[in-house]
């Protein structure tokens, strides 16, 4: 069963101007936290949450066409999983951090969501978990758009047959934790001055030890942390999906095709 008729092929429209009102979030929060504004004030959080909610709703009218009713049942869980497994990992490595190892592991659903039914699926689901997160912690709700970047990514990668070939998840994860640390980097540090009360911050602080900038002590922590932390992610959410029944990966899957793209 399909909501919204029969056509399949997404309304370009939609998703393109969510994305655009995604994209100017992001530059609006990096621009005023660049001039000592901060996400997690009054209107600056009000204009990320209006602006990432609206963008992923309109993301997600624009592809409703493509999405089965187990697509509405599948998203919601891995809302779940991601804020869950974020929540309880971020609290376990704050008490007791693994030294030389820093993961969060706060986009399994939204990885899984990507791989079995599509990007825009993967990119709404990562979306809604940060901005449903962000009412109880303020720390994710900035970081939205990263997650909806993660999404699109790893429906990207399985689109083009990554992930039937396990050697080659891992390079996803890499990729994807490279791209994600560039986005992330600007938004903890102009908005959060590098500190987000994380396992990382202890990295931030070491860079800046030596003179870095926030900015360049920002990045390099996340160009030493989001790599390996999407490698371990992708490389999860690939294990449960060999682990579930063909038949369950079909079901989920967009179309036919996508579900020939997953592993065997």
């Amino acid at each position: 069963m399909r909501f919204g008729g029969t056509q399949s092929r997404p309304q370009w429209l939609q998703v393109g101007l969510g994305l655009a009102i995604i994209a100017a979030t992001y530059l609006f929060l990096i621009l005023t936290g660049a001039q000592g504004s901060t996400a997690t004030g009054s209107t600056n959080a009000l204009v990320a949450l209006a602006g990432y909610l609206i963008g992923a709703v309109l993301i997600i009218w624009g592809v409703a066409r493509q999405f089965t009713t187990s697509t509405y049942a599948l998203i919601p869980i891995g809302i779940a999983l991601n804020i869950v497994i974020g929540e309880l990992t971020g609290r376990i490595t704050a008490v007791a951090p693994i030294p030389g190892l820093t993961i969060y592991l706060d986009s399994i659903g939204t990885v899984l969501v990507a791989v079995l039914v599509g990007p825009f699926a993967g990119a709404a689901t990562g979306g809604l978990s940060n901005i449903i997160w962000g009412f109880f912690n303020p720390i994710p709700l900035p970081f939205a758009v990263v997650a909806i970047a993660i999404g699109l990514l790893a429906g990207l990668f399985a689109q083009i047959g990554w992930f039937r070939r396990i050697y080659l998840v891992p390079i996803a994860g890499l990729i994807t934790g490279l791209i994600g640390a560039i986005m992330s980097a600007p938004l903890s540090a102009f908005i959060f001055g590098g500190v987000t009360g994380a396992g990382t911050d202890a990295l931030v602080a070491a860079f800046r030890a030596y003179g870095d900038s926030v900015l360049t002590a920002t990045t390099k922590q996340g160009l030493l942390s989001d790599p390996t932390d999407k490698l371990i992610t992708f490389v999860i959410a690939y294990l449960i999906i060999v682990a579930l029944p063909r038949r369950m990966r079909t079901r989920f899957s967009q179309t036919s095709a996508m579900a020939d793209k997953l592993p065997q």
